[in-house]
């Protein structure tokens, strides 16, 4: 059975539409007859979005328990046994609740999917992982709830629910998304129209790209090379001249002018010939265009306005920009230039624009030199000068009667030179074989007309015989210099192209640019091929793996052994780069062996990296073990050896022991069992932030409700509260914000003198709320003040059995949990004060106690009552 489509909904914010869509189309598909069930989907209490549930069959949740509330999630094991046709899965960004089969609900989807259940699901921008800093720059608030874009990207069909924000907001108003008691909160904070408008436009640019993508695969499946002009695309011609920069910046200006609008830099390098590129030159063109969002390209083409025409026709260009010729005037006797036959052979669907800037007809440096590879046209031209050339020579001589007896005749010396003459301009015309055949035919005629006895091929005269004889030797070693003079010259034209290619290469690795994918299409470009992989495999007789490859838009798929590639360059016993779409030449190996060592470079050093990281984590790993074993060793004895020893005393026959001395005991066991409580609590915590488990349930709360509940146990004379009451609401976990500001105060009371009590106070600043625990102790020098929070750090001189460092890690690690941060500063006077900065409650409605809201919720926000803290 084939695998499942995927139909998303997207849309810019809740309240849009998407679940009412997608329970449309689930209507519309039934009455057509398909079977189609309810996996899950969230009304959020909207009544129109509960009257289209109706009719439609529903899957029962699943029920789980969970820290002793219960919460309902899509139960996947009873949609794939009633395995229907079509399955509507809403809010595809949820993350489901610990002890679920998945960890997130694409993730049960792609479940269904494998086993051929079509799905029709929904998800906002906001949840895809790519803009979770840019929407949480527009509207303040950090998605928690993300699915990667590749997940979005891979469905059959994307559909986009668009709404204007002002419809929206009159939505909103009507109560149509949100309680009427949570409409103002909405209104003046996330829904905002600056905030949807700017929601809006990344979800309509980001379907425009998919749709680009559809319109480019159907392009390459249906070969139509022509330009469909759906989107600017503009293409940069460079030459490696200083006019690059103003062509870069006006195709940016151009492109401005229309949004979507993309530039793609190319410069096409001759492999026949000199050319006056500077390598410098085109590093700062190329970041010049990367900086200005667009992209570079470098192509080698024979024919440099046929290749630029080429790859603007491949990437789908709309215009193209070149800059006027640097061409002084008798330098056009050679052609026309390259802004003229692109203009010529554009054709209607390319726009061809020329700049003017200001080296126009200062002249183009370094001449471009010809190749051993003559053109059709110099072949043709050194054969008629060197073969028809003697010829007409011949007769116009003969006709005027200028012959070797003719007192008007030119002499047989001046004749030799003359066939001379042709014979050298057939070489620096032609090459080697037209001089050679124009040193034969011009011998022949000298003999024929020009030696006495004329119309003979016998030469009476030994002098005569020995000019011939001269005038063929000269015509040979002047053919071969000149021959021998092109060969040098195509050999130093090939070695400039290649030295480029490689100085580019050379420039990947000192930029760093570690992307095996990104050199494997380098290759791709610069020898024009359909495809790239690199393979591997562990031993002769294994079989070939991919570990890296590209394709070319027209889908050819990348070679999977060595065998099937029309090029393959071994790279060590068990490597090699194949490559698919044409035999390459054998000069061009010597730089595909070059790409195919950097290939086996970069791909050694990502293995490297990752090596690397492991090795990291394990190092961090065995330090926080070797930490835990010493704590355990005395931290964690200490009080357990208190509790025992006053244990082992009450339970003593030989002593009787007053009430007082009892209570005292008893009293010991207990700080003895809380510091093994604390201590061991904080452990835990280390080990879920460690391993990433810690999730917190955010929910608008007061700090003043918070704070007061954190320093239960502590003397109220060591700390002294300045919590204003007409602080702004934080989106905190009350539960891991309390325990932070426990460790914080603790390691305060612990270190600030009997006579300096603790200060807590909060301020609002902006967009968030600090709240600052100020001691009076020694304090710690700036130096020392990151390693603080380090785990089982403890500054200084700190009394053994004060704890095991984890105070301060724990606190920092929940504070980053929640979105906040943690921070530690000299206090004024003496001493340290701890700063812990929270985001203020913006752009979510006001929840009552018992109704936590996950912040980055699904795509529409979602109220569970009882929500644990966990």
């Amino acid at each position: 059975m084939g695998r499942g489509k995927l139909r998303i909904y997207l849309g810019a914010a809740p309240g849009v539409g998407k679940t009412y869509a997608m329970l449309s189309e689930g209507h519309r598909r039934v009455e057509r007859g398909a079977d189609l069930v309810v996996g899950f989907v969230e009304h959020h209490g909207r009544r129109r979005t509960q009257v289209m549930m109706h009719g439609l069959e529903e899957v029962p949740r699943r029920e789980l328990e969970y820290r002793g509330s219960t919460f309902t999630e899509m139960d996947v094991d009873a949609v794939l046994a009633r395995r229907p046709a079509i399955a509507l899965v809403d809010e595809l960004a949820h993350s489901n609740v610990p002890g679920s089969r998945n960890e997130k609900r694409w993730q049960d989807v792609e479940e269904l999917l494998r086993v051929g259940i079509d799905v029709v699901s929904t998800v906002n921008i906001q949840h895809l992982e790519s803009l979770g800093d840019v929407v949480e720059s527009i509207t303040g608030v950090r998605q928690r709830e993300t699915l990667p874009d590749e997940v979005v990207r891979r469905a059959d069909q994307i559909e986009l629910v668009d709404m204007s924000p002002q419809a929206l907001r009159r939505r909103m108003a009507h109560g149509n998304i949100y309680a009427p008691d949570k409409v103002d909160a909405a209104l003046s904070n996330y829904f905002r129209p600056g905030n949807l408008t700017a929601l809006r436009e990344l979800a309509l640019l980001w379907t425009a790209d998919r749709v680009d993508e559809y319109l480019q695969q159907y392009r390459d499946e249906h070969s139509i090379r022509s330009t469909w002009q759906a989107r600017e695309r503009i293409v940069v011609g460079l030459t490696g001249g200083p006019e690059g920069r103003t062509l870069i910046r006006r195709a940016a200006r151009m492109a401005a002018k229309g949004s979507g609008s993309e530039i793609l830099a190319v410069y096409i390098a001759r492999s026949d010939g000199l050319t006056s590129a500077s390598p410098k030159e085109l590093a700062v063109q190329r970041t010049l265009v990367e900086d200005l969002g667009g992209t570079f390209h470098h192509v080698i083409g024979e024919d440099i306005p046929g290749a630029l025409l080429e790859f603007a026709r491949g990437v789908n260009a709309t215009q193209i920009v070149l800059g006027s010729s640097r061409r002084k005037t008798w330098q056009y006797v050679f052609g026309p230039g390259v802004g003229t036959m692109v203009a010529r052979d554009s054709g209607p669907d390319l726009d061809v624009h020329i700049v003017t800037h200001d080296e126009v007809a200062k002249g183009r440096g370094l001449p471009v030199a010809r190749g051993a590879r003559l053109g059709r046209s110099r072949l043709i031209a050194g054969w008629v000068v060197g073969v028809a050339g003697p010829a007409l020579l011949t007769l116009l001589l003969t006709g005027t009667g200028a012959t070797l007896a003719s007192e008007a005749g030119p002499g047989f010396a001046n004749e030799v030179l003359l066939f001379l003459f042709l014979n050298v301009l057939a070489a620096l015309l032609g090459g080697m074989v037209p001089a050679l055949a124009s040193a034969a035919v011009g011998s022949l005629l000298l003999n024929y007309y020009f030696t006495p006895p004329t119309h003979t091929l016998t030469i009476a005269d030994p002098e005569n015989i020995i000019a011939i004889a001269i005038f063929v030797a000269v015509a040979v070693c002047v053919a071969s210099v000149v021959d021998l003079a092109a060969r040098r010259t195509h050999q130093a034209a090939r070695l400039r192209a290649e030295s480029e290619i490689l100085s580019f290469l050379a420039g990947s690795v000192l930029r760093g640019e570690t992307s095996l994918e990104a050199l494997l299409e380098r290759v791709r470009e610069t020898f024009a091929m359909d495809s790239v992989a690199l393979l591997e495999r562990e031993s002769d007789v294994a079989p070939w793996t991919c570990a890296g490859s590209v394709g070319s838009h027209e889908g050819t798929p990348a070679p999977e052994r060595p065998e099937d590639a029309e090029v393959d360059m071994p790279v060590g016993d068990h490597m090699a780069l194949a490559l698919s779409g044409r035999v390459l030449p054998a000069e061009d190996r010597r730089v595909l062996a070059a790409f195919a060592a950097q290939a086996a470079v970069v791909l050694d050093r990502q293995r490297l990296a990752q090596q690397a990281g492991q090795a990291r984590e394990l190092a961090e790993g065995n330090r926080i073990r070797t930490a835990l074993l010493a704590a355990v060793s005395h931290d964690l004895r200490t009080p357990l050896a208190a509790i025992k020893a006053a244990v082992s005393s009450l339970r003593s026959d030989d002593v009787a022991w007053s009430e007082e001395d009892e209570a005292e005991l008893l009293e010991g066991i207990e700080d003895g069992a809380d510091r093994l409580d604390h201590l061991v609590g904080n452990l835990l915590d280390m080990s879920r932030l460690q391993t990433g488990t810690v999730t917190p349930l955010i929910r608008e709360i007061d700090l003043d409700e918070v704070v007061p509940m954190a320093l239960v146990g502590v003397p109220m004379a060591k700390v002294t509260l300045d919590i204003p009451e007409e602080l702004p609401m934080v989106a905190v976990d009350p539960g891991l914000l309390e325990r932070g500001v426990a460790n914080i105060v603790e390691n305060a009371v612990k270190y600030s003198p009997p006579d300096r009590p603790v200060l807590v106070s909060a301020s609002a600043l902006g967009d968030r709320v600090e709240l600052r625990v100020a001691d009076g102790g020694p304090g710690v020098p700036d130096s020392e003040k990151d390693r603080i929070f380090e785990p089982f750090q403890r500054y200084g001189d700190a009394p053994r059995g004060a704890g095991v460092g984890l105070g301060l890690a724990v606190a920092r690690g929940f504070a980053e949990a929640m979105g906040g941060r943690l921070t530690a500063e000299d206090t004024p006077g003496g001493g340290m004060t701890m700063v812990l900065t929270l985001g203020v409650a913006v752009g979510r409605p006001p929840v009552g106690p018992g109704l936590p809201v996950q912040v980055g919720s699904t795509s529409d926000t979602t109220t569970r009552k009882g929500r644990p803290v966990t």
